[in-house]
């Protein structure tokens, strides 16, 4: 797909993560979403590998990433919240 197209895809994922998840302190800005975004569909590939949902050369498609950063943003609010 190539990079602008993996950023792109990044920060969609990583705004409809963020507008799903509940709470406030989430973190903010375009480079921050899209980060998220990136880091979920990762997440996800690593995860669904593991699983066996995905093979070796398989990644996780948009609805993936979407998960995998709402997986990301619920374990940042935990440990958010300790501090």
């Amino acid at each position: 797909m190539g990079i602008i197209g993996s950023i792109i895809i990044g920060f969609f994922a990583g705004l409809i993560a963020k507008f799903l998840t509940p709470g406030d302190n989430k973190p903010s800005g375009f480079i921050l979403t899209t980060v998220l975004g990136i880091i979920g569909a990762v997440l996800a590939t690593v995860l669904g590998q593991a699983i066996g949902w995905y093979g070796p050369n398989d990644g996780a498609g948009f609805i993936g990433a979407i998960v995998g950063a709402i997986i990301i943003l619920l374990i940042w609010r935990q440990l958010a919240g300790r501090r």
